[in-house]
């Protein structure tokens, strides 16, 4: 599953949200979910948002790219990166609550490949002449956060007693993960994009050990916090089909 283009994206991910959906697996909300961003940064390439629409809809391959070689791996049994490794096995299991599902996918997905994919693609001087277009992408997958948190209070109605504990509502926690992440997925990139090839996997390394740190930190919450996870969990819906289909229709015709 190798993506060129945007449009490419358009066309791999319906048969991964299909198939998920079928088997009622769990890693198709993450998905269900990136196919909708995917379609919300193909509107934007097709309205002209981006200053180069065709070097976004490349970038946006790229960084798919890094997504599905891991989806396929792990699907295949395989090891991908410890980020990816660990999203996938606690999606799969069942015992993550919806939003606690996305946030793996989202958080390793940011943390760890958007900082690599970026550095790797705009070397050195190269980089900074795409950090406007790259700061439009947040415009937009901020535009969405309202929008997934309403479907995801429809099958998750205790969501909004995370504030019993002084924590961030639902939509906070999601604007962190896409707005602050991006921020520091930057800087990751800046500094990907001046390391020499040989030392790469080495700093690649080490954010992949940050992004799962952060992954254990959202599926593993400490009490009192894991008290009101489980409170959130038996009301959930346990309807992963139902829940998989409205993720997948969050983008606006």
């Amino acid at each position: 599953m190798q993506a060129t283009t945007i449009d490419d994206v358009l066309s791999i991910l319906p048969g991964i949200v299909d198939d998920t959906r079928s088997r009622r697996d769990p890693l198709g909300y993450f998905a269900a979910l990136y196919r909708q961003v995917t379609i919300e940064v193909k509107k934007g390439i097709d309205g002209g948002v981006f200053d180069d629409g065709p070097r976004m809809s490349r970038f946006d391959a790229s960084f798919a790219n890094a997504y599905l070689a891991a989806y396929e791996t792990f699907n295949a049994g395989g090891r991908p990166s410890g980020a990816w490794g660990f999203a996938f096995e606690r999606a799969r299991s069942g015992t993550p609550i919806i939003l606690q599902n996305l946030l793996l996918g989202i958080n390793a997905h940011i943390n760890l490949d958007l900082g690599v994919v970026t550095g790797t693609a705009f070397r050195g001087s190269e980089l900074p002449g795409f950090r406007a277009d790259y700061d439009r992408l947040n415009a937009i997958l901020a535009a969405l956060v309202p929008r997934v948190r309403a479907v995801v209070e429809g099958f998750s109605p205790r969501l909004g007693e995370l504030t019993e504990l002084g924590g961030p509502t639902a939509e906070l926690a999601l604007r962190f993960s896409v707005e602050t992440a991006r921020d520091d997925a930057w800087l990751a990139a800046t500094v990907i994009s001046v390391t020499p090839r040989d030392f790469r996997g080495a700093a690649i390394d080490v954010l992949d050990g940050k992004a799962k740190l952060l992954g254990r930190i959202v599926a593993d919450q400490p009490e009192p916090a894991a008290t009101v996870v489980r409170h959130i969990r038996d009301a959930e819906s346990t309807d992963v089909g139902a829940i998989i289909t409205a993720l997948d229709g969050i983008a606006r015709p």
